[in-house]
């Protein structure tokens, strides 16, 4: 796709879902709060409906609790949820109340999108959450989820939602600013700057693209849920949490997953 292409494609998208991941907005990268809730202020001023994904919750708890690392075990894990989803929510409010701008929390389970009329509801809420112009922020519920029920990652959260809400545009935003065959400190990774909706990206070597021991989502999950992003019909760009604004003004940023056209898409009639 051409720069003015692409930029086309995500200026012109009306609803886009912003995925944000725990290393990129806590510790020593909580300033980040500010600048991405700007980024996503502007989109919301422009007239678009704006989906916020964010991870950090454990992350954001942790340091209240006088733990050195994330918990291994699942009740701690749950408890450092709890303390940090409400810190987590004062601290984009804060930053949303510069732009007269409210937000609404809606927690989810993999299991609430799996069972029809949970799915139901969660969609209901944001669309009417969406048409009162509020911003909705997205997390998983870390304080009930359990292996059965968990998504495992953010990022295919994120997809989720975005095909949920039938979103324009997916933005996926790291510590990393684009998406390489390697990881970007090896020797020999070269930048991805293009993604057809047909490459499976067999050759790209996966590592972690988060910061260790905070995330939980690396290159792989990414790639993940990019795919089933753009085999929805949805475009997706990856990019460094730094790249936010840049990324929603269409600039050449990132990565950019072409959308499957609509003859290609799982999501249509056989």
């Amino acid at each position: 796709m051409t720069a003015p292409a692409l930029r086309a494609a995500v200026t012109g998208a009306r609803r886009v879902v912003v995925k944000v991941g725990s290393s990129s907005i806590s510790g020593a990268n909580v300033a980040q709060v500010g600048p991405l809730v700007d980024a996503l202020a502007r989109l919301h001023a422009d007239g678009a409906e704006v989906v916020l994904v964010s991870s950090g919750a454990i992350a954001t708890g942790i340091p209240f609790l006088n733990l050195d690392a994330r918990p291994t075990d699942l009740a701690t894990q749950q408890a450092a949820a709890a303390v940090g989803q409400n810190l987590l929510m004062v601290r984009y409010q804060e930053q949303l109340d510069r732009h007269g701008m409210i937000a609404g929390q809606i927690l989810l389970t993999a299991g609430d999108l799996e069972q029809a009329t949970a799915r139901s509801n969660a969609q209901r809420a944001m669309e009417r959450l969406l048409g009162l112009r509020v911003l909705p922020i997205v997390n998983e519920n870390d304080t009930v989820a359990t292996q059965e029920i968990r998504f495992g990652d953010n990022d295919r959260l994120a997809a989720l939602v975005t095909e949920l809400v039938h979103a324009d545009l997916l933005v996926l935003l790291s510590d990393v600013d684009a998406l390489y065959t390697r990881p970007p400190h090896e020797p020999g990774a070269e930048r991805i700057d293009h993604v057809d909706w047909r490459d499976e990206l067999t050759h790209v070597a996966l590592g972690d693209i988060g910061a260790a021991g905070v995330g939980m989502g690396g290159a792989g999950t990414k790639i993940a849920a990019a795919r089933y992003a753009v085999l929805h019909g949805t475009p997706v760009v990856l990019t460094a949490t730094g790249n936010v604004g840049a990324a929603l003004r269409g600039e050449t940023v990132g990565t950019w997953f072409e959308a499957a056209p609509r003859s290609a898409r799982t999501d249509q009639p056989t």
